[in-house]
């Protein structure tokens, strides 16, 4: 049955409206997104077959070109659209970080770094950079290794500080396997940067380890 056939507070568009996005499921989400469905199949049900197809949303925004296009009812337009909404979706994030405020809690800062790191399929080392008082200066990538590892060298990490004249700054990296449980090294590099940071006068407010859900916070667990 097509979508335009279902009970008004079924269909995904009129629920977001009354409900709001949180009341949809992935599915009613992407099926708003693809607008259309193929033949013998609604926008809710291909949702759902590539929500299966490349296990979950996280494997969709993650998909290459030909990976995304392969899909069946998906193609070059389709994939464009998408990567235009994730792309607005991390400048609406970086925005809230640049309006000049102080940075008084890492949530919004793990928003943003999370719609930067989450969805890579390597691991990458990220620094976000702040002035003296938590205002945003800059956001950089720094080092991108395997998909369980990524050398830092605490060396470069230092000279972009100085470069921006940053006063703190928050680390940040993600794990591709989704699980943001620090790892033993993770809690090693962390403390060999604090240390070389703080030889240039430069403060670690927080490391982020970006997987599914929300990132762990060393400074939340009393690691910093």
């Amino acid at each position: 049955m097509a979508i335009n056939q279902w009970p008004e507070g079924e269909r995904p568009r009129e629920k977001l409206l009354a409900r709001g996005a949180d009341a949809l499921s992935d599915a009613e989400l992407l099926a708003i997104f693809l607008r259309t469905g193929i033949p013998g199949r609604s926008a809710v049900d291909l949702a759902r077959d590539l929500i299966e197809r490349f296990d979950g949303l996280r494997g969709l925004f993650r998909a290459t070109e030909s990976q995304f296009c392969a899909a069946p009812g998906l193609g070059r337009a389709k994939f464009a659209q998408l990567q235009a909404v994730l792309a607005m979706s991390q400048r609406h994030l970086a925005a809230e970080l640049q309006r000049g405020s102080p940075l008084t809690s890492t949530r919004s800062a793990g928003q943003y770094l999370s719609s930067r790191l989450r969805d890579r399929a390597r691991e990458v080392f990220a620094v976000l950079l702040l002035d003296n008082q938590h205002r945003m200066i800059a956001f950089e990538e720094l080092f991108e290794g395997t998909i369980d590892s990524a050398a830092v060298h605490p060396r470069e990490v230092v000279k972009r500080a100085l470069h921006h004249n940053a006063a703190a700054l928050i680390l940040a990296h993600n794990h591709p396997s989704g699980v943001s449980e620090p790892s033993v090294s993770d809690r090693q590099i962390t403390a060999t940067l604090q240390q070389a940071l703080a030889l240039v006068g430069v403060r670690v407010l927080d490391h982020l380890v970006v997987g599914d859900g929300a990132p762990v916070s060393f400074a939340e667990r009393g690691w910093l």
